[in-house]
C-alpha cells in the first residue's frame, strides 16, 4: 500500500482565517496533514524572522484530527519551527502556504509572508507552492479554487519541482476560472502614497495606500492571466543573482586608485576629514 504524502500547511493569514481551512481540506485529500500557523495576522511580513524574542509554540485542537500548532512569529518562522521541532529534520514531501486573502502576483511575491513561507520550505528542499486568491474578505468562497490547487499539488507531487524553485499560484475573484495558465512575473508595482491624518492629540499618523500600476503589455505574465479569467501559476526562485548582470560587471575597472576625500587640518594640526 502506497504511503500517503506528509505535507506541512503554513500560511500569513493566521491559523483561524477562512483560506488556511479550505487548504488544509484538500490537502487532508491528498496527503496526511499538519498545519502550523501565526497566532494572528501576519501579511506583509516578507521573509522576516523572529530575532531576540522567544518564540510561542503550541498546539491547538481547531480542526480534529489534524495535528495543529500556532505560533507567534511569522510565517518563514512557522516553518523553520515545523521542520526543527513538528517534523524533527525528516522533512515533508510538501509544503504549502495560504490560501492568502489576496494576490500575490507580480512585485507582491517580495513582500509576501504567503510566498516567504513557501520559500523558506524551498530553501529546505521542500517542493514548496504559495497559493493566493484574489478576495479579501475574511469570509471569502474558496470553493472553485480546490479542484485546481488539487491538480497543482498532484502534479508536483508526481513530476517534482526543479531545485531552488517553488511556484507562486494566484486565482481570480469569482467562481468562472477558464484554467491554468504557466506565467512569468509581470512589470507592475505599486505607486504608494501615504495618507495623512491625525490622532485625537492631533498628532499625525499615516496610512499606506497606492494603486497597483502594470507596466507590462505581455499577455504571458500573470497579471493578464488573472485580468482575463485564468489562474496563473509563476516558477519562482529564491536565488537573487542577476546573472544577465555578472558580464557587465567583470567591464569594471576594480584596479585603479580609488578617489580618496581630502583631509582638512584642525585648529591642533590633527587631519579632519
Amino acid at each position: 500500500m502506497k504511503t500517503k504524502p506528509s505535507i506541512l500547511v503554513v500560511n500569513d493569514d493566521g491559523i483561524t482565517a477562512t483560506g488556511i481551512k479550505a487548504l488544509i481540506e484538500v490537502m487532508s485529500e491528498i496527503g496526511n496533514v499538519t498545519v502550523v500557523a501565526p497566532d494572528g495576522p501576519q501579511s506583509g511580513m516578507g521573509h522576516a524572522i523572529a530575532i531576540g524574542k522567544p518564540l510561542r509554540f503550541d498546539k491547538v485542537n481547531l480542526y480534529p484530527p489534524i495535528e495543529m500548532y500556532k505560533c507567534s512569529g511569522t510565517p518563514v518562522d512557522c516553518v523553520k519551527l515545523a521542520v526543527n521541532k513538528v517534523f524533527k529534520g525528516k522533512k515533508p514531501d510538501l509544503c504549502v502556504s495560504g490560501i492568502n486573502h489576496g494576490l500575490n502576483n507580480s512585485i507582491n511575491v517580495i513582500y509576501s509572508g504567503t510566498m516567504s513561507a513557501a520559500v523558506e520550505g524551498a530553501i529546505e528542499k521542500i517542493p514548496s507552492i504559495g497559493f493566493s486568491m484574489d478576495d479579501f474578505a475574511q469570509d471569502a468562497d474558496f470553493s472553485h479554487c480546490k479542484k485546481y490547487i488539487k491538480q497543482i499539488t498532484e502534479q508536483v507531487l508526481a513530476n517534482g519541482l526543479p531545485e531552488g524553485t517553488l511556484l507562486n499560484v494566484n486565482f481570480p475573484k469569482g467562481d468562472q476560472i477558464k484554467g491554468i495558465k504557466i506565467c512569468r512575473q509581470a512589470n507592475a508595482k505599486w505607486a504608494e502614497d501615504f495618507d495623512e491624518r491625525q490622532d485625537p492629540y492631533r498628532r499625525p499618523y499615516y496610512w499606506l495606500t497606492g494603486v497597483f500600476e502594470n507596466y507590462d503589455k505581455g499577455e504571458d505574465t500573470d497579471v493578464w492571466a488573472l485580468d482575463h479569467g485564468y489562474a496563473s501559476v509563476v516558477p519562482v526562485q529564491f536565488d537573487l543573482t542577476a546573472h544577465h548582470a555578472i558580464q557587465i560587471l567583470n567591464t569594471w575597472d576594480f584596479t585603479g586608485d580609488v578617489d580618496q576625500p581630502k583631509k582638512t587640518a584642525g585648529a591642533d594640526g590633527a587631519n579632519l576629514g
